[in-house]
């Protein structure tokens, strides 16, 4: 036993040196973008209206995430209160973008998000752009144009633009919580969930009781995929730059369209897929050229 206790500890002193600080913050970035990825498929599993669904998921999300970070503190400054309200809109906008439009362009269209991410970096943060930063825009935004060229209803164009607003609102949440980098940026999104939670509430009380598999839906939702890819996230911050932070959870957008594909087969438009490699192209460059 004496030199298992000693095997253990040798090796738990290996990984430490092993591991630095920003590699486990890559790491926790990419065990939250895995979590985010199963978003599309839960949230249409769910039979509800969408403010009701984000709602609910922020409810079941603050048992995690204050086990792990305790009871949310009264909000001070701007920074901590645009959190809170970006991280809400994201929520709600995200959530009836995925009812209203293809998992995959909600979440691709919402992937536009590190331009403006960028661009909010150097006016907020003062954060240097490369030049690689600079020309990632347009390659971006040309693949967001492609979206617009699929067949849709009234609905479905509705959708997108509604995941166009969910990227840029998150861009502002990623740069208002890396402003709390060194303060308590989980008390932002406490307090983001309690804001959805409220906005959601009239339409939890109105639009009736979902079935077993929607609740089913609804806690995996709230306990992983929001709760505990939060803290992940959170814990992330520290070490990387706005920029990385949204860059690095690539891995979402990949896996999220094809998780639903597999489980419900809803498959995007020709012009959509094309667009979708356009836009993940752009990021995955600006991530593989970095510093340089």
């Amino acid at each position: 036993m004496s030199r298992f206790i000693t095997y253990k500890n040798t090796m738990g002193a290996f990984m430490s040196k092993k591991i630095s600080p920003r590699g486990r913050s890559v790491a926790m970035l990419l065990a939250a973008s895995v979590l985010w990825s199963t978003s599309g498929f839960f949230i249409k599993l769910v039979d509800w209206h969408p403010f009701a669904i984000a709602g609910m998921r922020s409810a079941i999300a603050l048992v995690p995430i204050m086990i792990a970070h305790g009871a949310p503190k009264r909000p001070k400054g701007a920074a901590q209160i645009g959190a809170s309200v970006s991280y809400a809109l994201t929520l709600l906008l995200f959530v009836s973008a995925n009812k209203l439009t293809t998992a995959a362009n909600a979440i691709l269209l919402q992937y536009s998000m590190p331009v403006y991410v960028i661009i909010l970096s150097s006016l907020l943060l003062k954060e240097k752009i490369r030049r690689v930063d600079l020309a990632t825009v347009p390659v971006v935004l040309a693949g967001l144009v492609c979206f617009f060229f699929d067949k849709l209803d009234a609905t479905g164009a509705a959708g997108n633009i509604l995941s166009l607003l969910s990227g840029v609102t998150l861009a502002f949440m990623i740069v208002f919580l890396r402003m709390q980098k060194d303060g308590t940026p989980m008390n932002s999104v406490i307090w983001g969930n309690i804001l959805t939670f409220a906005a959601g509430l009239p339409f939890i009380l109105s639009s009736g009781t979902p079935d077993a598999v929607s609740w089913l839906g609804l806690l995996f939702l709230g306990i992983f995929q929001l709760g505990l890819s939060y803290v992940f996230y959170i814990r992330s911050i520290k070490e990387l730059t706005t920029v990385e932070l949204a860059l690095i959870p690539i891995i979402e957008p990949l896996l999220n369209p094809l998780i639903v594909a597999a489980f419900t087969g809803e498959t995007p438009g020709v012009m959509p897929i094309i667009g979708g490699a356009v836009v993940l192209a752009g990021v995955t460059l600006n991530l593989t050229l970095k510093g340089k």
